[in-house]
């Protein structure tokens, strides 16, 4: 019995007393189960799927851009009530939207590639925080973490206070866009969460940032820092939306 449990370990005795059988030991169900209460073999019950732990280290201050970026998902509808999501990336620090990824589905792979993406434009980040969705513990965003030796840290089970940059953002998409606007499709859902990506990070007041916008706090910490990368060093207008459309699609 102990060495039919220790192979199987998610086998009752009801289960276990049918291999017994097979081997040719028959015995009363009673019996077999007080043997099995006194040999301590019952299922251990399961407190909730197994989640991806991330780094152990302590989230870090972000107190510079690329420090830390926050991850969540949003979702909206168009047409006919079908759904679609959107994939939402901000640099904690600046509080700079990097990207907003609408799509019918989005894997965890999908995620991987749009990371790629932002770290050839933006750099790579130190930190990355999320909640512990599907697509954030997926084997494709444990790959990349590793590969990129960044640190992924995940918050607890409802907690979502703890990832509060996002969080606020999230709220701020959803009052000022989502909830003002019809989309008709899905590439015109895209169209107008571009023009609202541009007017968030480069007019629209912040208070938390003195009421810099974001593109500003940017500037201003990668100048005080001497150390700006070309990428992030661009001003032209034109070329910004460029990559807010590229990045939006």
């Amino acid at each position: 019995m102990k060495e039919i449990a220790g192979k199987r370990r998610r086998f009752g005795y009801r289960r276990i007393g049918v291999l017994l059988e097979r081997k040719g030991m028959t015995m009363n169900h009673k019996k077999l189960y007080r043997l099995y209460r006194e040999e301590g073999l019952s299922v251990k019950r399961r407190r909730g799927r197994k989640r991806a732990r991330g780094s152990r280290t302590p989230m870090p201050e972000a107190i510079r851009p690329n420090q830390r970026w926050s991850l969540d998902f949003v979702s909206d509808t168009f047409g006919a009530s079908r759904r679609f999501r959107i994939l939402t990336v901000i640099d904690d620090c600046c509080r700079e939207n990097l990207c907003l990824v609408a799509d019918t589905s989005i894997s965890g792979a999908r995620v991987a590639r749009e990371l790629d993406a932002l770290v050839r434009l933006h750099g790579k980040p130190e930190c990355i925080v999320s909640d512990n969705g599907t697509e954030f513990t997926s084997r494709a965003i444990l790959k990349w973490a590793d590969n990129n030796d960044v640190d992924w840290h995940y918050i607890d089970p409802g907690k979502p206070q703890q990832n509060a940059f996002i969080e606020s953002f999230n709220g701020s998409l959803r009052d000022e866009l989502l909830n003002e606007e019809l989309f008709d499709t899905l590439d015109d859902a895209r169209r107008k969460l571009a023009l609202w990506r541009y007017d968030y990070n480069n007019v629209r007041p912040h208070s938390s940032l003195g009421n810099q916008t974001p593109a500003q706090a940017r500037r201003t910490l990668e100048l005080s820092d001497g150390s700006a990368p070309g990428a992030l060093a661009r001003t032209e207008t034109a070329d910004y939306e460029n990559q807010t459309r590229r990045l939006s699609l």
